[in-house]
């Protein structure tokens, strides 16, 4: 009777663990999804379907430090396992454009700019630029999130700034 009670109790906290950890990351989730997709319903989607495989394998985290880049990671996989699914022009929401801090043409234009030279990475680079300047990863969280060491992280996020760079000059 009593391991039943206990047993009980430990799958309600770790629903409880995971709710939480959903609660605190949504917002960082559907950013994160938005950046690949573009699209308010598309990145909804994502985040949804995220969340359902992270509830399926949620008993699977061993380390709870380690939950956020294991969310993130299924995140980042589910966006580009979409993007693969759904090879077509991504259009740019209209509540995207108009979300924008500063709504100057100037502004707005390279901003466009810059996303479209986002569209021009490989998925690897684009994850890199993403988490680094439009989430505030450090180097080491976006290395364990990719399973990468840190000194390669490093290396690509500086070629692709130096391959955006020329791009944003042309």
């Amino acid at each position: 009777m009593t391991f039943g009670l206990k047993k009980k109790n430990y799958v309600k906290e770790r629903e409880d663990n995971f709710l939480s950890l959903i609660n605190q990351n949504q917002d960082k989730l559907y950013k994160i999804a938005y950046s690949y997709v573009k699209n308010k319903e598309d990145a909804l989607d994502i985040v949804q379907e995220s969340v359902y495989k992270a509830y399926i394998s949620y008993h699977k985290i061993k380390k709870v430090q380690y939950e956020k880049t294991w969310l993130t990671r299924i995140l980042i996989n589910t966006s580009i396992d979409f993007i693969n699914k759904n090879r077509k022009i991504v259009s740019i929401d209209m509540s995207y454009i108009e979300n924008m801090s500063d709504s100057s043409n100037e502004n707005l234009h390279a901003k466009l700019i810059v996303r479209e030279a986002l569209d021009k990475l490989t998925e690897k680079q684009k994850t890199i630029i993403i988490l680094r300047f439009f989430e505030d990863m450090k180097l080491e969280e976006i290395a364990n999130i990719l399973e990468l060491p840190t000194s390669t992280v490093k290396t690509i996020l500086y070629r692709t700034l130096k391959e955006m760079k020329i791009d944003l000059k042309e």
